[in-house]
């Protein structure tokens, strides 16, 4: 059994064990605006996914991450569902996330639907990193792919 729920103040300790990138001051600023989502399992808190808005319009998951020794357990798939339901149900139609293409997370947003839409080269130095993937799904007004 699982629960996924908004991200709490109270969730702050758990966050930041599996997200060392969000600045602190903006973990208050991600539960107040309900841009951030807890999987609670069985082993208690597992999983977390936080967004925010590309262009100010686009749903973009930026941070999906699952404990060590509990992915492939289909939790982060629930964790992307639930995030996509919850889009679809405010009004918007399409949804971005990103990877680095050293990451094998680009199958994984593949097998659930999202395509490549291009790429970021950041070789600016003290900023250098592999290419950023862009991946797009679209999502139909029935909440299924079109």
């Amino acid at each position: 059994m699982i629960e996924i729920r908004y991200i709490q103040e109270a969730d702050r300790e758990f966050w930041y064990t599996l997200d060392r990138h969000l600045p602190s001051k903006e973990f208050s600023r991600k539960v107040r605006d309900k841009e951030g989502y807890i999987l609670t399992g069985r082993e208690g808190p597992v999983g977390i996914l936080r967004f925010n808005f590309f262009w100010d319009s686009i749903p973009f998951c930026t941070m999906l991450y699952v404990k060590t020794g509990q992915q492939g357990k289909g939790y982060g798939k629930a964790l992307m569902q639930n995030w996509e339901k919850d889009m679809k149900a405010q009004g918007y139609g399409l949804l971005l996330t990103s990877t680095q293409v050293d990451e094998t997370a680009q199958h994984f947003y593949r097998k659930l639907g999202y395509k490549d839409c291009g790429g970021l080269l950041m070789d600016i130095p003290g900023y250098s990193q592999p290419m950023e993937l862009f991946l797009a799904k679209r999502i139909g007004s029935d909440g299924e792919e079109t």
